[in-house]
């Protein structure tokens, strides 16, 4: 992890935090399973597998994988299934969180924002990841490259404040927040800049609160005060940003594969809007995000037991 210390730093603060409970919600395949025995092993959590026991055994077995520490809920052979059984465990207290298995996506959020599912909060959910980037001086976070395709005005509001939230429990006390565009001027072609002013405006009036928020902002005048002096742009903060936000998924998803495979950035990221965090896992994830993402959830759910957003 040395050469990633922000992410290290959060993967210390998970352990000296203890471990929490996480339902793994149908892990079965081989990458799934390994994910949540390697945060096991480590003591970040206590995994919960939710799903077929046998066919979740079996895979284990064939790929050389311990699960001979871990807790077992049974459920059918069933994405759904799993999903509901490991939503139920969060309402009933026994887990403190959700990790994605190998169901898809739309799956296990689909459940876990269903009117019955008791997660649900006043808050849009919305996903955050936080970028170990080795040319940046500071952990940067980022939302929402995941879940919302195309958010409007209060949606953007929740993505905001569920990010810096994820912020303050990560000890930035105030965070420095950009929302991205092309430009940094206000352009009526571009509706992400209108959206951009106002958010700017709404922390102002309070309706955001716990950060510092300036836009619109294109990506260079954000990260760069250098090229913000070049182009005569007066920040509101001359410093660096602490979080980004990005304008649609479309813009955020190839801004953050950028980060990771072009700038050599490694990341953890987690759904938030709920009353637990939800752990979102790609095969395409290394190791170590892996990890960090699991510690990322343990440092949430410690930070916010029983958090209710909205209340």
């Amino acid at each position: 992890m040395s050469t990633h210390p922000y992410l290290a730093k959060i993967i210390d603060t998970a352990l000296a935090l203890g471990p929490a409970r996480i339902a793994v919600a149908y892990p079965c395949s081989a990458t799934s399973i390994e994910a949540a025995a390697t945060a096991q092993h480590m003591g970040l959590v206590q995994a919960i597998m939710v799903g077929p026991r046998r066919r979740i055994e079996s895979i284990a077995q064939d790929n050389g994988l311990d699960l001979s520490r871990m807790e077992f809920v049974e459920t059918a052979d069933d994405p759904v299934a799993a999903a509901r059984a490991s939503v139920q465990l969060c309402q009933e207290e026994r887990a403190q969180g959700i990790m994605k298995g190998s169901l898809h996506t739309d799956e296990l959020l689909g459940v876990a924002v269903g009117k019955d599912s008791g997660l649900r909060t006043g808050r849009r959910m919305s996903h955050a990841f936080v970028f170990d980037l080795p040319n940046y001086p500071q952990p940067l976070l980022m939302a929402d490259c995941v879940v919302n395709i195309n958010p409007g005005l209060m949606e953007k509001r929740d993505i905001m404040q569920n990010a810096i939230d994820l912020a303050h429990a990560l000890d930035i006390a105030r965070p420095y927040v950009a929302v991205l565009s092309a430009v940094e001027t206000i352009n009526p072609a571009i509706p992400g800049t209108i959206d951009a002013a106002a958010l700017s405006k709404m922390a102002e009036r309070g309706q955001i609160t716990g950060a510092q928020v300036d836009g619109p902002l294109s990506f260079d005048v954000a990260i760069s005060i250098e090229a913000a002096s070049i182009k005569g742009i007066d920040l509101a903060n001359k410093t660096r940003p602490d979080i980004l936000i990005v304008p649609n998924l479309e813009a955020g998803n190839m801004l953050y594969k950028q980060l990771v495979y072009l700038a050599g950035g490694e990341c953890a990221g987690i759904v938030l809007g709920t009353r637990v965090p939800i752990i979102l896992t790609s095969r395409a994830d290394s190791p170590e995000s892996r990890v960090a993402s699991c510690a990322l959830a343990v440092v949430y759910a410690h930070k916010h037991p029983g958090f209710r957003q909205g209340a």
